[in-house]
């Protein structure tokens, strides 16, 4: 720690003591306020200072102070409540000597009350003058710089409250997240969607073919597993009779990090009964282009992300995914790969090593094929693209063309270079769907730790019958990095998990363990 950051600490405690002593109580329970900032700002914003004198307005609101300047006895402080500023002109002769004592006392990022009349300056600032000071809460610890603010990429994540005090972007994000969210659901509600909740943790993790998270439950002396996804849930409700219903779920996948991944993250998961994939893509044209609508200035469906302007107009492009990888691997390669080659395990493997591509010991040619895509194509799709009907052998609970077994009617949606949306006509035959998870079983006994578990269960439930039904995953914190332009996931999480830093405070809650190599 610098020393100009040491002598700031023992300050501003030098502050906290002296309040104390002139019988401040720098912690106080409530605050009466008439008025938040933002809604000071909003309601006078216009008036001008004839107006404002004529009719003076007493308020009574309260923020962080962001900016003190003093001029002798004429002095300004900036407050915010996180969304608005406003200025407060401080004049000792026009407050209580105990008032201008606590002014004295106050540092950058301390929370206070004010009384006082609404005016404008010479310079036609909105301005409170300040008739009464109410202190509520002292800030220890200094505020970045004004002139470099919190930049760095880390501290930002790691303590998301001091982000969202000095870098106003980062509290708009979180907005439009929650603008995103309330679109999804008058969306879905106003098509006769019910919203329900389903269980978080399961018996066996299953709807997702991912790694699960492992816990486990003392009183019942149960091994439980975090959800990787709802599905399998929201479909025995179809089977019971619920024909339109959704989720807006927290799952989680013991998997990688990065700019497009978090272990815990939010999604949304819709079933509609009576419809097939096809259905689903003109549905989530819709849903898409209605949310973007609802948060984008001017009712737009037109943002830039990265580089590029995307729209979420509709309609969106479609490719059959075999098509997308026969056509970039032709472009590589210099000699045509066509829909056979995929379909052939010795074939595929061969182009595989052709385009360096590593492809895990045991997969058939659908995932061979499903690899391709993802290192070829993916990368590539930045307008909203459908990329449909994928390789059974990737899609355990898929129902097939009727036309080609080998191919399932399933359908995910690319935007920006990712994956937005993953959806497909629901396999309701309980027959096929145990033959499908016992493949699945088979992969797991030769090492592949995502291949889906039995859920016998689930086939029992099957076995009352599933109308057919369309059902789609849409990944929320995919969706808001795109709305708000944010190039990680990270950007668009409260609180992403992170790496623990390795300091004396987290070794002395978690012992030896934090000695370890991280």
């Amino acid at each position: 720690m610098s020393e100009r950051k040491t002598d700031q600490l023992r300050q501003r405690r030098e502050n906290l003591k002296e309040l104390v002593a002139i019988g401040v109580n720098p912690y106080p329970s409530s605050f009466d306020q008439a008025d938040t900032v933002s809604n000071l700002v909003n309601t006078y914003q216009s008036s001008d200072a004839a107006t404002l004198d004529a009719s003076p307005a007493h308020v009574r609101t309260a923020g962080r102070i962001l900016v003190v300047r003093s001029f002798g006895k004429a002095n300004f402080l900036v407050v915010s409540d996180g969304l608005a500023r406003i200025q407060i002109y401080v004049r000792e002769d026009s407050i209580s000597q105990r008032d201008s004592s606590i002014f004295r006392l106050l540092d950058l990022g301390d929370l206070i009350g004010v009384e006082g009349r609404v005016f404008r300056t010479r310079t036609q600032e909105l301005t409170i003058w300040a008739e009464k000071l109410s202190f509520l809460s002292k800030c220890l610890m200094p505020l970045p710089e004004k002139w470099h603010g919190l930049i760095d990429i880390e501290t930002r994540y790691r303590q998301r409250y001091l982000d969202l005090i000095v870098n106003p972007d980062s509290r708009q994000v979180f907005e439009v997240r929650s603008q995103v969210l309330t679109a999804i659901r008058c969306f879905l509600n106003d098509r006769g969607y019910l919203e329900v909740e389903t269980p978080m943790m399961q018996a066996m993790p299953g709807g997702a073919v991912a790694r699960p998270f492992i816990t486990h439950h003392n009183a019942l002396d149960l091994t439980l597993y975090l959800r990787i996804a709802p599905e399998l849930y929201l479909k025995r409700l179809v089977v019971g009779g619920v024909e339109r219903v959704y989720e807006v779920n927290r799952s989680f996948r013991n998997e990688g990090i990065s700019t497009q991944h978090n272990p815990e993250f939010t999604m949304l998961e819709f079933y509609e009964a009576y419809s097939d994939y096809e259905s689903l893509m003109t549905l989530t044209e819709s849903l898409l282009s209605e949310v973007a609508a609802a948060v984008l200035d001017g009712g737009s469906t037109t943002f830039r992300f990265g580089d590029h302007q995307v729209s979420f107009a509709a309609p969106y492009e479609r490719i059959r995914l075999r098509d997308a990888v026969c056509a970039a691997a032709t472009g590589r390669l210099g000699r045509e790969v066509c829909d056979r080659d995929l379909r052939d395990q010795n074939a595929v493997s061969d182009i595989a090593v052709e385009l360096g591509i590593e492809a895990v010991d045991g997969s058939g040619a659908g995932q061979i094929t499903l690899d391709l895509f993802e290192n070829l194509c993916e990368e590539e799709l930045i307008q909203p693209t459908f990329v449909y009907d994928f390789p059974t052998e990737v899609s355990p609970l898929s129902k097939q063309r009727p036309d080609d077994p080998e191919t399932v009617e399933r359908f995910e949606l690319y935007i920006g270079g990712m994956e937005i949306a993953n959806a497909f006509s629901e396999l309701n035959d309980p027959v096929e769907q145990r033959r499908r998870f016992e493949n699945q079983l088979t992969a797991r006994e030769g090492g592949d730790l995502e291949g889906h578990v039995m859920d016998e269960d689930y086939v029992r439930a099957l076995e009352y019958g599933l109308p057919p039904t369309g059902g789609a995953g849409v990944g929320i914190d995919r969706l808001v990095m795109l709305l708000t332009n944010s190039a990680s996931i990270r950007d668009v999480i409260l609180f992403p998990l992170l790496r623990p830093i390795r300091d004396s405070q987290s070794a002395s809650i978690s012992g030896d363990a934090s000695k370890k190599d991280s």
